[in-house]
């Protein structure tokens, strides 16, 4: 006979730990079902060098206890994936989730029984559970994109995925290493792999907006402050827009001044480059409403890309052009660009010539061949839905997943349609 409980919850990360913790509270039976082998979701899977998260550790943290708000002590700005980790196996010790939640257990379906208003919840490992609701924690970047590129099977060396790093360290030390993609994780993690490697070579199809963190040691003053009146500042958190206040000394997060781009004359736009760099493209009230000032904001942000890569040519491939600031994810760095001025890394721009296939040996594109010791993708995840349409989620009358009208592939049935 399946298991019975109030609650299933589907996911060990941040969002099921803090579900597990509140739906106890409340009297209900629960247990968390987690794929990986420990808790944290994303700082569990994602600990590629350089791994941290763009939200400042003060923020990115659980209100919903003021004695955990009061005893952890925060090290930086912003926390490595290491930091988190530590956080979140503090969090299922400190108010002992462990026992309700089950490790290395994939789920893979869950049925809607109409009769009895339940769900019959299946796993990989063969267990079934019985619950009266479902709560999929699983997060919007859970699920990796991995790129079927052909000849990817034939490579002879080491190939890894940012977001399925392996515990443990590696042997790539003075290797060969060709990173695909400069998306958050691949600019996180470029300054760290020139750091070691023999040669790095960035395969970029797009180049990427990201900002210098300044990351750093968390002023203690600014942590005190935070705990004097936490009630304040989440209460400001929600009504923030994206729920980062900018008080914790995170630059980056600072909200734009008064003074419009369009008023500003030239002499002016490159008085505030001179004093804030990157920070001076985003310093504006207009550049994220007006397109035409956030022409101006993006001229400002290559000019700064220009004075940081010391190769004109080189900056020109790393500018970002045809798209507005804003309308990709933006991302935060620890110098990114100045790791391009590097004798041992070597940016590939994929739009002179795309990725043909993989080798034996390394990676062929229309231009040339690049021999490799290591292949990283830094190619993202199947974000927001991706982890839902790897689950077989049948609801009333058998309904399935509306992905599987357009992705067959995927592996539900479209013909419960």
């Amino acid at each position: 006979m399946p298991d019975r409980v109030d609650m299933v919850v589907v996911g060990a990360g941040m969002a099921g730990l803090c579900a597990l913790h509140h739906f106890r509270e409340r009297g209900f039976s629960t247990v968390v079902l987690e794929a990986g082998g420990g808790v944290g979701g994303t700082w569990y899977w994602n600990r590629y060098p350089g791994a941290r998260c763009d939200v400042p550790s003060l923020e990115y943290s659980f209100g919903f206890s003021d004695e955990l708000q009061q005893e952890w002590e925060w090290s930086e700005v912003f926390p490595g994936q290491e930091e988190l980790e530590r956080y979140f196996n503090h969090v299922a010790d400190r108010f002992d989730l462990r026992r309700d939640i089950r490790l290395n257990t994939r789920v893979t379906a869950a049925t809607f029984d109409d009769a009895a208003s339940t769900w019959l919840v299946e796993t990989e490992p063969g267990d079934s559970i019985t619950a009266r609701f479902v709560v999929m924690a699983t997060g919007p970047l859970s699920a990796p994109n991995e790129p079927n590129v052909p000849g990817r099977d034939t490579f002879g060396g080491q190939v890894l995925h940012t977001s399925r790093w392996p515990r443990g360290d590696l042997d790539i030390e003075g290797k060969r290493i060709g990173l695909i993609g400069t998306g958050s994780s691949g600019v996180q993690t470029t300054p760290e792999l020139a750091s070691v490697a023999g040669h790095l070579y960035v395969f970029q199809r797009t180049p990427t907006f990201t900002w210098p963190s300044r990351n750093g040691p968390l002023d203690p003053d600014v942590q005190a402050t935070w705990k004097r009146d936490y009630a304040e500042m989440r209460r400001l958190q929600r009504e923030t827009f994206g729920g980062v206040t900018g008080s914790t000394g995170a630059i980056i997060l600072q909200l734009p001044g008064d003074k419009p781009i369009l008023e500003a004359t030239e002499a002016e736009r490159l008085a505030m480059l001179d004093e804030r760099g990157f920070d001076a493209s985003r310093a504006w009230s207009d550049v994220s409403s007006n397109p035409a000032a956030n022409d101006l904001g993006a001229d400002l942000y290559r000019e700064m890309v220009r004075r940081t890569v010391d190769d004109p040519e080189l900056a020109e491939s790393l500018s970002p052009r045809g798209f507005p600031i804003g309308c990709k994810r933006p991302v935060i760095d620890s110098n990114y660009f100045e790791t391009f001025n590097r004798d041992n890394v070597t940016l590939v721009d994929l739009r002179r010539g795309g990725i043909e296939t993989i080798t034996a040996t390394g990676i062929q594109t229309t231009a040339r061949h690049y021999d490799l010791d290591v292949i990283v993708f830094a190619t993202g995840f199947d974000a927001m839905t991706g982890a839902l349409s790897r689950v077989d989620i049948r609801g009333r009358g058998g309904s399935g997943c509306r992905r599987c009208r357009s992705r067959a592939a995927c592996g539900r049935r479209a013909d419960s349609w």
